[in-house]
Protein backbone atom coordinates (compact mmCIF):
# COMPACT_ATOMS: atom_id res chain seq x y z
CA UNK A 1 0.00 0.00 0.00
CA UNK A 2 1.16 3.19 -0.75
CA UNK A 3 1.56 6.28 1.40
CA UNK A 4 -0.63 8.84 0.70
CA UNK A 5 0.52 11.53 -2.37
CA UNK A 6 1.67 14.64 0.01
CA UNK A 7 0.48 17.87 -1.61
CA UNK A 8 1.57 21.52 -1.79
CA UNK A 9 -0.15 24.11 -2.46
CA UNK A 10 1.50 27.39 -3.53
CA UNK A 11 1.09 30.82 -4.08
CA UNK A 12 -1.38 31.45 -0.52
CA UNK A 13 -2.08 35.24 -0.56
CA UNK A 14 -5.37 35.46 1.85
CA UNK A 15 -6.08 33.81 5.28
CA UNK A 16 -9.14 31.91 3.33
CA UNK A 17 -6.78 30.42 1.41
CA UNK A 18 -4.99 28.82 4.28
CA UNK A 19 -7.75 27.53 6.03
CA UNK A 20 -8.95 26.08 2.15
CA UNK A 21 -5.57 24.34 1.85
CA UNK A 22 -5.09 23.23 5.36
CA UNK A 23 -8.74 22.02 5.83
CA UNK A 24 -8.61 19.79 2.04
CA UNK A 25 -5.23 17.99 3.60
CA UNK A 26 -2.18 19.89 2.05
CA UNK A 27 0.90 18.85 3.74
CA UNK A 28 2.96 21.99 2.28
CA UNK A 29 2.43 25.44 1.87
CA UNK A 30 3.68 28.21 -0.57
CA UNK A 31 4.36 31.87 -0.11
CA UNK A 32 5.94 33.12 -2.98
CA UNK A 33 8.34 36.66 -2.33
CA UNK A 34 8.72 38.00 -6.24
CA UNK A 35 7.67 40.80 -6.93
CA UNK A 36 6.69 40.34 -10.84
CA UNK A 37 3.89 37.44 -9.53
CA UNK A 38 0.62 37.70 -8.73
CA UNK A 39 0.57 35.67 -5.78
CA UNK A 40 3.61 38.23 -4.42
CA UNK A 41 3.37 38.71 -0.74
CA UNK A 42 5.22 40.86 2.06
CA UNK A 43 6.97 38.78 4.91
CA UNK A 44 4.99 40.92 6.99
CA UNK A 45 1.90 39.13 5.04
CA UNK A 46 3.09 36.18 5.31
CA UNK A 47 3.50 36.31 8.92
CA UNK A 48 0.18 36.65 9.49
CA UNK A 49 -0.63 33.84 6.60
CA UNK A 50 1.82 31.41 8.37
CA UNK A 51 0.52 31.96 12.39
CA UNK A 52 -2.43 31.03 10.80
CA UNK A 53 -1.14 27.21 9.48
CA UNK A 54 -1.77 24.15 11.82
CA UNK A 55 0.88 22.34 13.18
CA UNK A 56 2.19 19.51 11.24
CA UNK A 57 1.35 21.46 7.44
CA UNK A 58 5.05 23.07 5.97
CA UNK A 59 5.29 26.49 5.54
CA UNK A 60 7.57 27.29 2.40
CA UNK A 61 8.89 30.46 1.41
CA UNK A 62 9.41 30.72 -2.44
CA UNK A 63 12.42 33.04 -3.50
CA UNK A 64 13.81 33.25 -6.95
CA UNK A 65 17.83 34.52 -6.94
CA UNK A 66 17.06 36.14 -3.44
CA UNK A 67 19.98 37.49 -1.98
CA UNK A 68 20.55 37.23 1.93
CA UNK A 69 19.29 40.69 2.92
CA UNK A 70 15.77 39.55 1.83
CA UNK A 71 16.34 35.53 3.16
CA UNK A 72 17.74 37.34 6.20
CA UNK A 73 13.86 39.40 6.27
CA UNK A 74 12.08 36.26 6.27
CA UNK A 75 14.43 33.84 8.47
CA UNK A 76 13.34 36.96 10.94
CA UNK A 77 10.06 37.95 10.29
CA UNK A 78 7.91 34.33 9.24
CA UNK A 79 7.88 31.18 10.78
CA UNK A 80 9.27 29.39 8.11
CA UNK A 81 10.17 25.52 7.30
CA UNK A 82 11.18 25.18 4.23
CA UNK A 83 12.82 27.53 1.25
CA UNK A 84 12.05 27.14 -1.79
CA UNK A 85 14.94 28.08 -4.20
CA UNK A 86 12.99 28.80 -8.10
CA UNK A 87 15.71 31.10 -9.59
CA UNK A 88 18.81 30.34 -11.33
CA UNK A 89 20.71 29.55 -8.11
CA UNK A 90 24.18 27.05 -8.75
CA UNK A 91 24.62 24.44 -6.63
CA UNK A 92 26.92 26.33 -4.32
CA UNK A 93 24.28 29.06 -3.65
CA UNK A 94 21.96 26.50 -2.20
CA UNK A 95 24.29 25.11 -0.14
CA UNK A 96 25.35 28.05 1.46
CA UNK A 97 21.51 29.31 1.78
CA UNK A 98 21.33 25.58 3.88
CA UNK A 99 24.06 25.69 6.28
CA UNK A 100 23.05 29.92 6.50
CA UNK A 101 19.67 29.67 7.52
CA UNK A 102 19.20 25.73 9.33
CA UNK A 103 16.38 25.25 7.55
CA UNK A 104 16.41 22.48 4.59
CA UNK A 105 15.96 23.54 1.17
CA UNK A 106 13.86 22.88 -1.83
CA UNK A 107 15.48 23.05 -5.68
CA UNK A 108 13.42 23.66 -8.39
CA UNK A 109 14.37 22.68 -11.67
CA UNK A 110 13.07 23.09 -15.03
CA UNK A 111 12.63 20.48 -17.47
CA UNK A 112 11.87 20.35 -21.40
CA UNK A 113 13.45 17.49 -22.78
CA UNK A 114 16.06 14.66 -21.52
CA UNK A 115 19.15 16.84 -21.30
CA UNK A 116 17.47 18.69 -18.30
CA UNK A 117 17.65 15.56 -16.12
CA UNK A 118 21.37 16.46 -15.36
CA UNK A 119 21.05 19.23 -13.12
CA UNK A 120 18.55 16.83 -10.83
CA UNK A 121 22.05 14.53 -9.78
CA UNK A 122 23.80 17.28 -9.20
CA UNK A 123 21.04 19.53 -6.83
CA UNK A 124 20.58 16.23 -5.37
CA UNK A 125 24.24 16.62 -3.60
CA UNK A 126 23.16 19.73 -2.00
CA UNK A 127 19.02 20.57 -1.52
CA UNK A 128 17.18 18.69 1.03
CA UNK A 129 14.30 18.21 -1.82
CA UNK A 130 13.70 18.38 -5.50
CA UNK A 131 10.78 19.97 -7.36
CA UNK A 132 10.91 19.19 -10.84
CA UNK A 133 9.03 21.88 -12.82
CA UNK A 134 8.24 22.80 -16.93
CA UNK A 135 10.67 24.87 -18.23
CA UNK A 136 8.97 28.38 -18.44
CA UNK A 137 7.99 29.21 -21.81
CA UNK A 138 10.35 31.29 -23.88
CA UNK A 139 9.80 34.88 -22.99
CA UNK A 140 8.06 34.11 -19.30
CA UNK A 141 8.07 37.13 -16.81
CA UNK A 142 8.05 33.80 -14.24
CA UNK A 143 10.20 31.05 -13.57
CA UNK A 144 6.65 29.17 -12.44
CA UNK A 145 3.00 29.27 -11.56
CA UNK A 146 2.76 29.64 -15.88
CA UNK A 147 0.33 26.24 -16.20
CA UNK A 148 3.32 24.90 -18.22
CA UNK A 149 3.60 21.23 -18.09
CA UNK A 150 6.72 18.63 -19.71
CA UNK A 151 6.80 15.37 -20.85
CA UNK A 152 5.95 13.91 -17.54
CA UNK A 153 7.11 9.90 -19.11
CA UNK A 154 10.70 11.52 -18.68
CA UNK A 155 10.90 11.19 -15.31
CA UNK A 156 9.03 7.49 -15.59
CA UNK A 157 10.50 5.04 -13.50
CA UNK A 158 13.88 7.74 -12.04
CA UNK A 159 14.67 7.54 -8.56
CA UNK A 160 16.67 10.60 -6.73
CA UNK A 161 18.79 10.15 -3.51
CA UNK A 162 16.21 13.06 -1.71
CA UNK A 163 12.53 13.69 -2.11
CA UNK A 164 11.01 15.46 -5.07
CA UNK A 165 7.80 17.47 -6.10
CA UNK A 166 6.30 17.02 -9.15
CA UNK A 167 5.29 20.69 -10.52
CA UNK A 168 3.93 22.44 -13.88
CA UNK A 169 0.69 22.75 -15.15
CA UNK A 170 -1.21 20.00 -12.84
CA UNK A 171 -5.25 20.41 -12.19
CA UNK A 172 -7.68 18.22 -10.86
CA UNK A 173 -8.06 16.85 -14.47
CA UNK A 174 -4.71 15.75 -14.94
CA UNK A 175 -3.31 15.00 -11.49
CA UNK A 176 -3.28 11.47 -11.65
CA UNK A 177 -2.45 10.72 -15.02
CA UNK A 178 0.91 12.71 -13.77
CA UNK A 179 1.25 10.57 -10.44
CA UNK A 180 0.77 7.07 -12.51
CA UNK A 181 3.37 8.16 -15.46
CA UNK A 182 6.10 9.63 -13.01
CA UNK A 183 5.76 7.73 -9.84
CA UNK A 184 5.50 11.06 -7.62
CA UNK A 185 4.66 11.04 -3.70
CA UNK A 186 4.32 15.09 -3.66
CA UNK A 187 2.79 17.15 -5.98
CA UNK A 188 2.85 20.99 -6.42
CA UNK A 189 0.29 23.12 -7.53
CA UNK A 190 -0.69 27.19 -7.86
CA UNK A 191 -2.43 28.20 -10.92
CA UNK A 192 -3.95 25.02 -11.31
CA UNK A 193 -6.36 25.90 -8.19
CA UNK A 194 -7.09 29.13 -8.88
CA UNK A 195 -10.33 31.09 -10.82
CA UNK A 196 -8.24 33.91 -11.53
CA UNK A 197 -4.01 34.67 -11.40
CA UNK A 198 -3.34 34.44 -7.66
CA UNK A 199 -7.02 34.29 -6.53
CA UNK A 200 -7.21 30.77 -4.77
CA UNK A 201 -10.24 28.60 -5.33
CA UNK A 202 -11.26 26.95 -2.33
CA UNK A 203 -13.87 24.15 -3.92
CA UNK A 204 -10.61 24.07 -6.92
CA UNK A 205 -7.97 22.79 -4.04
CA UNK A 206 -10.42 20.15 -2.61
CA UNK A 207 -10.69 18.90 -5.89
CA UNK A 208 -7.12 18.74 -6.76
CA UNK A 209 -6.32 17.59 -3.53
CA UNK A 210 -9.34 14.54 -3.88
CA UNK A 211 -8.03 13.60 -7.19
CA UNK A 212 -4.12 12.98 -5.80
CA UNK A 213 -5.59 10.18 -3.53
CA UNK A 214 -7.58 8.74 -6.40
CA UNK A 215 -10.68 10.19 -5.69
Amino acid sequence: MHQPVRTKICGLTREADIDAACGAGAAYVGFVFFDRSPRHVSPREARTLALRVPAGVAKVALTVDADDALLDRLAETVPLDMLQMHGRETPGRVAEIRARYGLPVMKAIGVASRSDLAAIATYAQVADQLLIDAKPPKGAALPGGNGAQFDWSLLSGRRWPVPWMLAGGLSRENVARAIEITGARQVDVSSGVESAPGQKDKDRIAAFIAATQGE
